[in-house]
């Protein structure tokens, strides 16, 4: 699908990935919805990006949050569901309703949000939904109950999704980024990793956002060769992969995670 010309909205644009992701596509000629619960952050990316450029603020934690975008947003060609909430820790550290606000913003409003745009998608005979997931969506590990539970979520989504929509000139993207440097919620934390586990940059996963919409890609992977490696043999192997990132000493950094993302929720 190309993107000069498409009107797109991207969520979860306040912060830095989704900045980036927002740049990348103002880039290739796309009109931006950009939304987030920060007005003042999302004047200031609108301000640096310029033309082609408005601003919704929505907090997809609210219920009728979903419904009330995709109204205000009207026909979009492109939907970019990057919003997200942390959720690593034990499941039982967390509150019943900091366990509903994550399934929502990270799940439900991804769902929701296609439930009302693609039906226009599909009267036009075309159109691109693009999920953003996590490679804790693929293979989940100590600390990311939750977490996994929404990143999975969505990849269970796009592969059903994709049967019903592509056939009709909607296509389906997930986008399973590792440790991103610098901005969302691993940065946020905090944490350092050890020096053998790579990241990758936000410029990057905006740069596989592009690739699946312009290539039609089913899913990308935003990560190092070794991570990826790792996450096919975890999805293959869970129990022997957990042992193996135990003694590696997985659950310390999970534990790190967890504690700095902890008042983020």
């Amino acid at each position: 699908m190309q993107l000069a010309g498409a009107r797109v909205l991207v969520t979860g644009a306040t912060g830095g990935i989704g900045g980036a992701i927002a740049r990348a596509l103002h880039d290739r000629g796309a009109h931006l919805l950009v939304s987030g619960r920060r007005q003042d952050v999302l004047e200031e990316l609108a301000a640096q990006l310029g033309d082609r450029t408005e601003i919704v603020v929505a907090d997809l934690s609210e219920r009728d949050s979903p419904a009330r975008l995709a109204e205000t947003a009207g026909a979009v060609d492109v939907l970019v569901a990057n919003a997200a909430l942390p959720g690593s820790g034990r499941v039982e550290d967390f509150d019943p309703e900091q366990i509903d606000r994550t399934l929502d913003v990270n799940l439900r409003a991804p769902i929701q949000l296609t439930r009302a745009l693609l039906p226009g998608m599909l009267e036009r005979g075309h159109g691109h939904v693009v999920l953003v997931s996590s490679l804790s969506g693929k293979a989940a590990s100590a600390r990311s109950s939750i977490y996994s539970a929404t990143k999975f979520g969505l990849r269970g989504f796009a592969s059903g999704l994709r049967e019903d929509a592509e056939q009709k000139g909607v296509g389906v993207t997930v986008v399973f980024p590792g440790f991103v440097s610098d901005a969302g919620l691993f940065a946020d934390s905090g944490v350092k990793l050890p020096r053998w586990v790579g990241t990758r940059t936000p410029d990057q996963v905006a740069a596989a956002v592009v690739r699946g919409i312009e290539r039609e890609r089913a899913e990308v992977d935003v990560a190092p060769l070794g991570l990826r490696i790792g996450t096919h043999i975890a999805a293959l192997a869970p129990v022997t992969a957990a042992r193996i990132q135990r003694r590696l000493g997985s659950e310390r950094i999970a534990d790190a995670i967890a504690k700095g993302q902890r008042d983020k929720r």
